[in-house]
């Protein structure tokens, strides 16, 4: 048992110094390259600093988007060495079983799998916007704004189409169009000329009071006019859900993603791109854990016998396949509309296929 532990131990350590090194190692790598392309667009308005700003706002993606190619990388390093040096083989020998150690090997995987949720749940969705804050040269209030906002529900053979000219997470409205028809024909039109939203305790979450509203009703007897000063009207979106109407699927939170997507659904238009993203992130440990059983083949399987350097580059090699076969998946399932769970989890078993495969291909 004491020397299970000792053992266990050893390989977690040896594994998780190797993780943090190449992950680190592909942050900074990827901080200075962006940073070069952004000195493109030094100008007048966006100097050096703030195009350094810029990249120290987005950081924490890059860290994000590097951590399963680093737990890759980083288990190759890690039980490369080891197995170099008749570690592995002497473990083996102790009793150790091959599933024993690969095991140890995804502890510390597990623990950069945190840190990655963690960072997208929490800190991507405020650094992200300060970027784009910096890269645009506008406050972050100005950007939570919704311009030339369409919504279109039907109910009842009855069809609402609703434009919002302007809407801001202040509850602030500006110009509001909205058509009803009955089977193609029109029966009724409004326009008002500015909003707010309203914080009666009655109303729903979804209710603005509109001013200056000018309102047709077009009947059998012909069309009537009516003009009011203020009038209340539900619009298909509230203050709280400007900011989901805004950001890009990549920079949002699960939470954020789950609430998007229960808008839309709501709205009876569901986004097929953030559904993907939402389950892209919330699949993403099993990913990476997927990406460690493919490194573990690089050392126990068919490859135990090359060098540790062709085991570094298989393993970018694969960490860049993976990206690219995820990428692929996702647009095929926004091209056919195909599930974007099914899609998003295609790629990993294929991944964890390929991993045991290869680790029984050679014994």
């Amino acid at each position: 048992m004491m020397r299970s532990y000792i053992l266990a131990r050893y390989v977690i350590r040896a594994v998780f110094w190797a993780m943090l090194g190449a992950v680190v190692g592909l942050w900074l790598l990827q901080m200075v390259f962006a940073y070069l392309s952004e000195l493109e667009n030094i100008k007048e308005s966006y100097t050096l600093v703030d195009a350094l700003k810029f990249i120290a706002y987005r950081s924490p993606y890059f860290l994000v988007q590097f951590i399963p190619t680093g737990a890759l990388l980083g288990t190759v390093i890690g039980l490369g060495l080891l197995a170099n040096n008749s570690e592995l083989v002497s473990m083996q020998a102790s009793g150790v079983s091959k599933s024993g150690i690969i095991g140890w090997a995804m502890m510390p995987a597990s623990l950069f799998v945190a840190i990655s949720l963690i960072t997208s749940q929490f800190v991507l969705p405020i650094t992200n916007q300060k970027a784009d804050a910096v890269s645009v040269g506008k406050p972050i209030d100005r950007l939570a704004s919704v311009n030339g906002y369409w919504s279109v529900s039907e109910h009842d053979g009855v069809q609402d189409i609703i434009y919002i000219s302007y809407a801001d997470s202040e509850g602030g409205l500006g110009e509001v169009k909205s058509y009803t028809l009955h089977e193609g024909s029109l029966i009724a039109a409004m326009r008002a000329g500015s909003g707010s939203h309203t914080n009666a305790k009655n109303d729903t979450r979804y209710t603005w009071q509109l001013n200056d509203v000018n309102a047709i009703d077009v009947g059998v007897k012909g069309v009537s006019q009516n003009r009011e000063r203020t009038t209340t009207l539900t619009l298909p979106i509230a203050p709280s859900d400007v900011h989901l109407l805004t950001r890009k699927p990549d920079d949002m939170s699960l939470t954020d993603l789950y609430a998007h997507r229960q808008l839309m659904r709501h709205q009876g238009v569901p986004s097929l791109r953030h559904e993907l993203i939402f389950w892209q992130k919330l699949l993403s440990p099993f990913a990476v854990l997927s990406l460690v059983l493919v490194a573990s083949s690089f050392v126990f399987g068919s490859l135990r016998s090359q060098g540790l350097g062709l085991r570094i580059v298989l393993a970018l090699l694969t960490g860049l396949l993976f990206s690219y076969l995820t990428d692929l998946m996702g647009f095929i399932a926004l091209a056919a509309k195909l599930s974007p769970f099914m899609m998003s989890l295609l790629p990993i078993v294929i991944s964890a296929l390929a991993g045991m495969y290869l680790l029984q291909r050679r014994r």
